[in-house]
């Protein structure tokens, strides 16, 4: 491989848990996907998912006020400090207990962190370079039970914090003689929500049991004063026991709080009083809110409910401006942006995330992805588009640049197990469990082909021949092939012969052939041309669970149960090759296995295969963590991707953690109060103890299906944490090419001075350095381009279109580098024919480039021509307006000398 696929992007998951935060400038959403962040740009319509991950499910993120800057804490406690101009990791940190939320004071100076009873102050990294970039400056104690939430003023002089023990405590961020710490009440449920009034120290504070409790405080912030010397709340004092960490420094201030001071611990100092309480439950509809949000400056306040319905309220007379239900399922974060304008609501359940502008009451984004696991993927044609199915029965089809889900179809009723696009690209084909095969229309975005058989079947895998006519389908159950015709929906013909179930079919790309795979141990190749009669029959060791042929046809692909990769020639029906997987696998343990993971990976195998591009190379994965790309050639193990280290998920790591081992195996294994008379004898996997309805539930890491882009230059897996797409890295790799000791970048600009364009072209090709050709292209003046493209040789043809195809997708040198494509392919077109096998994955991502700038400026021309047209409208009515009023005035003026008015003096006509 001369590149390195590196993680590109995910798709298929928009939101997990934690909270939700939008840039400072409003257009950006930033969203906790399990254990990376995916950046929303709202205002160009694109997501990317930053190349960083935590070892755990991410629950915080704090983000800077500049924005530059993020903290990232994941369910074990574990911290990133992450950079969004550089997308690096800036460090790492671990705060050894889980955190419940992280915030930046406005200044950027400081932030908080809260875990268990305790918020802890830490210094922000500033601009200086800082060996220790997590310097711990303030302890504050006071509630008894887990912290929630927090909030800062907007001077950054005091921050609010929430308990589970229903109190709300006021801590200064420095010791002010007047304010030291305050404890309110008045709540009979945790709180949910704290918050300051702009440039103000009144608060509003709201619990679960949708109660909204308003508080007024005695003093402005200009009236804090400058700290006293040391008293008795405030005293400096080691970290004790759990708290002590070797990078935090030997000594900290800890500000220990009491519920109910004294009289003279708060006299002449800050005092809060309740004016008024709120409820969000009159009509009896109890619902616990599950997340609040609120705009300072338009005193907005945004509560969500269990239910998932949200309310918006004016504060502070608490007047509803609106309410709707956006999921059946309860709203987890509500983040609002820095003008108010909208509203990103994220419901952990169904993993949706929607933006909503409350003032016109319209989307901004409403994406989510499949609820259940996704079953099977395919690619466009053109490399634009991706399907996918999941065991939720839906069909989702996403835009692989940008990565968001343009259409969903929910007609089928059961899981879908296959799905494909037709050789026009404007066809969704899908197969499910429910006994359907559905065709949907891309332009008109329907289902207008339903495929059944004659009694209900299963289907578990789907294949469309080339010419997009012919429609197969095997099923799991009848062990048969059903074909039906495209244009007409009949079934033509039912293909029996195997003996257990059909996993897998695939026709031949460049013949009238169609392989079907079963549990059986066999594998059966059908001619088209007559009649659908078995052509061979291809014998194996063990159960068949994927088939596929190489691009060109010519080569075979089976994966077998018991680990192998099997080449054969599909003419002659004569094995050419094989690869021993098992060893390659590599899974871990789960929880509950009794067996060592060495052990375990003995049964297992890979399930999904796909050829590349160029047919040079395969990509398997199956029930592990790792995917794998073999040399067809050599049949050697050429790289092995991870694509996950979430230890979120199971079966993740190869050996147990032995601090849950005990003398009766792991503690996943025990059941806990087994025989207790407050519980169940024998408690059910997943069960809670004495709670038979709640259900925990670790998903275990797997890949269920491989594709690669046919242009070559990605290739997508859908997996356990959503839909992964993996590029080609071309900048990290030096890949020179025929290099000579004469060839350096100086050299290459000298030629460039001289005018020798071709020769410039040929080195920096030679080179291989993407910047140095894309200064030589863009050097070679308008108007000799034909010159140059007509005296390349022909071997730099191929790469000059490669450049161009990559080029196109960034530049903005649009006509120019359709000039150089447009005269290269009419120069060397006849030539490129002759090869068009090889060059196909070349020709495709090339045309995925024109393709994508076509709809850009399409959409553009199409927005200026509107604005024309409306300007030319207003012009007119402001012209026919003018009109009609000289009219007007002339017709006047016609009357008054009709009747020979004079005017006088006193403003009175005179006839």
């Amino acid at each position: 491989m001369k590149f390195a696929y590196k993680f590109s992007n995910l798709l298929g998951t928009v939101y997990c848990r934690g909270n939700l935060n939008f840039t400072p400038d409003g257009n950006s959403v930033i969203s906790p996907v399990g254990n990376r962040i995916t950046l929303f740009d709202l205002k160009n319509n694109k997501s990317e998912t930053l190349p960083f991950a935590t070892c755990h499910n991410i629950v915080c993120v704090g983000l800077s006020p500049d924005g530059n800057l993020a903290v990232l804490v994941d369910e074990e406690g574990a911290a990133l400090l992450i950079s969004l101009l550089t997308k690096s990791v800036l460090h790492q940190f671990h705060f050894h207990k889980p955190v419940h939320s992280v915030a930046f004071s406005p200044d950027g100076r400081k932030f908080v962190i809260t875990k268990d009873n305790v918020a802890l102050m830490y210094h922000a990294p500033g601009r200086r370079r800082e060996f220790n970039t997590f310097v711990l400056d303030k302890s504050y104690y006071g509630p008894y039970d887990e912290t929630t939430c927090i909030d800062w003023t907007d001077d950054s002089k005091c921050f609010v914090i929430g308990s589970k023990d229903m109190s709300t405590w006021v801590f200064g961020a420095k010791r002010w003689a007047n304010l030291v710490y305050y404890s309110l009440g008045g709540h009979k449920n945790s709180i949910m929500g704290c918050y300051f009034e702009a440039n103000s120290l009144n608060l509003y504070t709201v619990s679960r049991d949708g109660v909204l409790c308003v508080w007024e405080c005695d003093t402005e912030l200009a009236g804090l004063k400058s700290r006293l010397p040391k008293d008795e709340v405030a005293i400096q004092k080691p970290i004790s026991g759990g708290e002590k960490d070797e990078e935090e420094g030997p000594e900290v201030e800890e500000i220990h709080g009491k519920a109910n001071p004294n009289q003279q611990e708060h006299s002449g100092k800050v005092k809060y009083s309740r004016t008024a309480k709120y409820f969000f439950n009159k009509e009896g509809d109890f619902n616990n809110v599950t997340a609040v949000a609120y705009h300072k400056k338009i005193h907005l306040l945004v509560t969500g409910f269990a239910s998932g319905i949200f309310h918006l309220h004016e504060l502070p007379d608490f007047n509803l401006i609106h309410s709707l239900s956006i999921s059946d399922q309860s709203i987890a974060s509500i983040a609002i942006n820095g003008t108010g304008d909208w509203i990103a609501f994220g419901c952990s359940g169904p993993g949706l995330l929607l933006v909503w502008e409350w003032q016109s009451e319209s989307y901004v984004l409403k994406q989510q992805g499949h609820f259940n696991n996704m079953a099977s993927l395919a690619y466009s044609p053109d490399g634009q588009h991706l399907v996918t199915g999941g065991d939720d029965g839906k069909v989702k089809v996403w835009n692989a640049s940008s990565g968001f889900c343009f259409v969903t179809f929910t007609e089928h009723t059961s899981s879908v197990t296959a799905v494909t696009f037709t050789s026009s690209g404007f066809v969704v084909v899908s197969a499910s469990l429910d006994g359907t095969v559905r065709a949907f229309d891309l332009h008109r975005y329907r289902n207008f082909r339903t495929f059944t058989a004659q009694r209900l079947v299963q289907f578990s895998c789907l294949a469309v021949d080339f010419s997009g006519e012919i429609v197969c389908a095997g099923s799991q159950d009848a062990f048969d092939v059903y074909v039906w015709s495209m244009q007409t929906g009949r079934l033509l013909d039912v293909l029996a012969g195997h003996e257990g179930p059909v996993s897998s079919i695939s026709f031949s790309p460049s013949k009238a052939m169609l392989a079907t795979a079963s549990w059986d141990k066999n594998v059966r190749l059908w001619n088209m041309s007559d009649s659908w009669r078995t052509r061979e029959t291809l014998s194996l060791t063990s159960d068949v669970l994927a088939v596929t042929f190489r691009p060109d046809g010519r080569e075979l692909a089976v994966c077998t149960l018991d680990g192998q990769i099997t080449f054969w020639d599909p003419e002659i029906a004569s094995q050419t090759g094989s690869i021993e997987g098992r060893h390659d696998i590599q899974m871990g343990r789960r929880e509950l296995d009794k067996i060592t993971a060495k052990q375990a990976a003995k049964g297992r195998s890979f399930t999904s295969l796909c050829y590349s591009a160029d047919g040079q190379s395969i990509l398997v994965g199956g029930s592990s963590k790792f995917v794998c790309i073999y040399s067809v050639e050599e049949q050697i193990l050429m790289k092995k991707f991870e694509i996950s280290c979430n230890l979120s998920l199971d079966a993740m790591e190869e050996y147990l953690d032995r601090r849950k081992m005990t003398e009766f195996g792991s503690l996943a294994l025990l059941d806990e109060g087994a025989g207790d008379g407050n519980t169940v004898d024998l408690a059910l996997p997943g069960v809670k103890r004495g709670d038979m309805s709640s259900r925990s539930f670790k998903p275990e890491i797997r890949v269920t299906c491989l594709r690669f882009s046919p242009t070559g230059r990605s290739w997508a897996a859908t997996t356990t944490e959503g839909l992964l797409i993996y590029s080609l890295d071309s900048t990290v790799i030096f890949d020179p090419f025929e290099l000579d000791l004469d060839i350096t970048p100086s050299s290459v600009r000298k030629v460039l001075w001289q005018k020798k364009f071709t020769a410039a072209i040929v080195m920096a090709f030679r080179l291989n350095e993407k910047n140095l050709i894309k200064e030589v292209l863009e050097h070679v003046p308008y108007n000799e381009i034909d010159v140059v493209c007509s005296s390349l040789p022909e071997l730099y043809v191929e790469k000059v279109l490669q450049f161009l195809a990559s080029a196109l997708e960034t530049s903005r040198h649009l006509e120019f580098y359709l000039t150089w494509t447009q005269q290269l392919l009419v120069l060397h077109g006849q030539k490129l024919k002759t090869r068009s096998e090889t060059l196909l994955p070349m020709i495709l991502s090339l045309q995925k480039s024109i393709q994508s700038n076509f709809e850009d400026v399409s959409k553009l021309c199409d927005w200026n021509r509107y604005n024309l047209k409306y300007a030319l409208a207003i012009s007119q009515q402001r012209g026919l307006k003018r009109s009609v009023e000289s009219s007007m005035s002339d017709e006047d003026s016609d009357t008054m000398e009709a009747c020979n008015m004079q005017p006088m003096e006193d403003g009175t006509m005179q006839i």
